[in-house]
Parts: structure tokens; sequence; C-alpha cells
């Protein structure tokens, strides 16, 4: 993470890859990707691990994935989704936050052993300095965050519309979000690129917990 609070490059580029949309008309994707670990070519819908060293996502192939999956510099991704029904988050705890916008996610970062909320912006996504009275206070409402995975799931929180959403979604699923909007930014307000990409995003969020 560098200074400002933005991903370095590298990892901007992997947002960008676990934003590529599927093949059409059910056509098999070509092997576009690579595996980060071995190079080898990968189809476009595949696993990721997470190197808690660089906090970075990566793209593996199963081989990989599967020998490196229990190195201590990795951790894999959560396979998990919660759709958060009843979720307590007043307006009041959410200011308190201080985030500039209605979206964020939140995880456990297991290296620094501390909490990171980050949101979407033009630039990939942004840390954001996190109150740990305020994440205290919303753990005790709703106790099931208590069992988030580190590193490998978050919270996601979207309340730019009526009624705010919640759940609990692998840690690559939150940053794919990240992704497809920084794809699809234009200009400097953004154009279409939050309304577009959040609704059916969060569609798919309840979809995948209702499996």
């Amino acid at each position: 993470m560098t200074a400002n609070g933005r991903l370095p490059a590298e990892v901007v580029a992997g947002l960008r890859g676990l934003a590529r949309p599927a093949a059409r008309n059910g056509a098999p994707a070509a092997a576009a990707e690579h595996c980060d670990l071995c190079g080898r070519p990968i189809p476009d819908v595949h696993r990721h691990l997470l190197h808690l060293d660089e906090r970075r996502i990566v793209c593996a192939c199963e081989v990989c994935r599967a020998a490196r999956a229990g190195e201590a510099s990795f951790r894999p991704v959560g396979t998990r989704t919660l759709w958060l029904e009843d979720f307590a988050l007043s307006e009041e705890l959410w200011a308190a936050f201080q985030i500039p916008i209605g979206l964020a996610f939140f995880f456990h970062n297991s290296t620094t052993g501390g909490v990171v909320g980050l949101y979407p912006s033009p630039a990939g996504a942004t840390e954001c300095e996190l109150h740990l009275d305020s994440w205290n206070a919303l753990v005790a409402l709703n106790p099931i965050l208590a069992e988030l995975e580190p590193d490998g799931e978050a919270l996601i929180v979207n309340r730019l519309g009526d009624p705010p959403q919640h759940a609990i979604a692998p840690i690559d699923e939150c940053y794919r979000l990240v992704g497809l909007i920084k794809s699809t930014w234009q200009g400097i307000s953004g154009g279409t690129a939050v309304t577009d990409a959040v609704p059916s995003f969060f569609a798919g969020l309840r979809a995948a917990a209702g499996r």
C-alpha cells in the first residue's frame, strides 16, 4: 500500500483483470490471462490467492493454488457469500467511519492485526483511516462480524441506494467491484460507472448467497 492509501500499480493492473467480462453467448473464453506464479495460461474465470506480504490478489492455476495455499505468504481468498438481511448500521455510526462515499468494504489484516477499510475510486481501491472504536461498536451490534476470515473475506457495504445493502463476500469479489468501477470510469465525475456496476454486482452477491 502506498503512502497516499492507494494500491500500487501492479495491484491496480490486477483489478483490471478481475473486472474483465466473461465471453458472451456461452462461448468459452480464450485464455487471455496467465498464472502469476508459474506463467501458464489460465481461463478468464479462475481462482485466486492473496499474497499477504505484498497485499495483492494473485491469479493462480489449480496446480499452483493447491501447492502454495499452505505457505505463510499466501492465503486462499474466502469462499462464502452471506447476505446480511438484518444488519444494524445507523447513519450516525456510518458517519463515524468518515468514508466519503456510501460504498466500502472492511477486512481484518492479519499482517498488521487491524481492520482495513477501502472504497472504490477512479484510481482503484483507496484506503481510509479506520476508527477502531467505530468498528468495535459495529461488531457489538452485529456479532457475525467477529467471525470474518482474516484477509480472505470482507464486509461490503452499499449505502448508495435505499435500503442499504450489506454482505460478507470473498475479498477478490470486493476487489472485482473496484475493478469494474475503475475500468468503466469516464471523465471527472465517472459517468455511469457506479450506477451501472453496483446494482448488478450486489444482485450477483445476493444470488450467490442464496445458492
